[in-house]
């Protein structure tokens, strides 16, 4: 196996949080090259990046629509997104304990989307913005979407938080409320994204614990899109045995995981029994 294929496979067998953070770390890395080689050549620095980050001018993503997705894969420094990068892989353990990798994708992504456009209404709308230009970079309106999401779904699970316990719901006001304050303090516009992002996961818990997934046009979307880059499968003529079909295992076991999962978009988490909620947490840690 070459080494190429070697990451490829274990690229694959990531979970879908850690394929983002990976190709986030990736983003991260690869512009310090990028840098250099523009250097080298005499190329405007500023001028690459321009056509990945959002700008807060509207004429601008008219031209760059893409930067409303793109700018969640660049970061400001290391710091930046190493914070971005925990939350993240934390928040998906409690997530995709519950619910499926497209579901995340959606969350993710719709928070991503959301974070930028609030902060180019913002932009717009606010005086103390005026003639202020700054571009927006960062993961952070994606995370925030996820961890609001999971404090809004299951807001009396408790976490662990150095040495007592801590209810998501009160996790989840804690961190709006810091952003909502921090907003004069610098970096305005990165924390009108985060609210954008928290605003995506309340909405979206809220609407999934009534039954309605607001992701569900989203998800048509980018799937439409992934199978214009796959390639189709050739079709076989297959000859079935005539042995009649025995359910396995395995088959019994995702019986029940869908069961509960049911259960719980239905009557949320609380509506679980204790050994239903001690089955799902014993499987998430698999």
């Amino acid at each position: 196996m070459s080494r190429y294929q070697s990451i490829r496979s274990r690229f694959q067998r990531l979970n879908i949080a850690e394929k983002i953070i990976a190709i986030n770390v990736l983003c991260f890395v690869l512009p310090f090259f990028v840098r250099t080689l523009l250097f080298l050549f005499n190329y405007p620095i500023a001028f690459f990046f321009d056509w990945f980050e959002l700008s807060p001018n509207f004429g601008q993503l008219i031209f760059r629509p893409w930067t409303l997705i793109t700018y969640g894969f660049l970061h400001s420094g290391f710091g930046h997104i190493l914070w971005n990068m925990v939350l993240l892989y934390l928040a998906s353990q409690l997530f995709l304990n519950l619910f499926s990798s497209q579901r995340f994708i959606n969350v993710y992504f719709l928070g991503i989307v959301l974070g930028g456009l609030v902060f180019l209404v913002s932009y717009a709308v606010f005086p103390v913005f005026a003639g202020r230009y700054p571009p927006l970079v960062g993961s952070s309106a994606g995370v925030m979407a996820v961890l609001i999401f999971c404090c809004t779904y299951t807001p009396e699970q408790e976490i662990r938080l150095l040495f007592f316990n801590l209810k998501l719901m009160y996790l989840g006001i804690a961190l709006i409320v810091l952003d909502v304050l921090q907003i004069p303090s610098g970096n305005a516009g990165g924390h009108l994204a985060h609210i954008g992002g928290a605003a995506l996961g309340y909405l979206y818990a809220s609407q999934l614990k009534k039954g309605t997934d607001i992701g569900t046009k989203f998800e048509l979307v980018w799937t439409s899109i992934g199978k214009l880059f796959s390639p189709q499968p050739k079709m076989k003529t297959v000859h079935k045995s005539p042995k009649m079909y025995r359910s396995s295992p395995a088959d019994n076991h995702q019986k029940k995981i869908d069961a509960i999962l049911d259960k719980i978009s239905v009557s949320g988490y609380e509506s679980l029994t204790k050994e239903e909620k001690e089955y799902l947490f014993n499987e998430g840690k698999k």
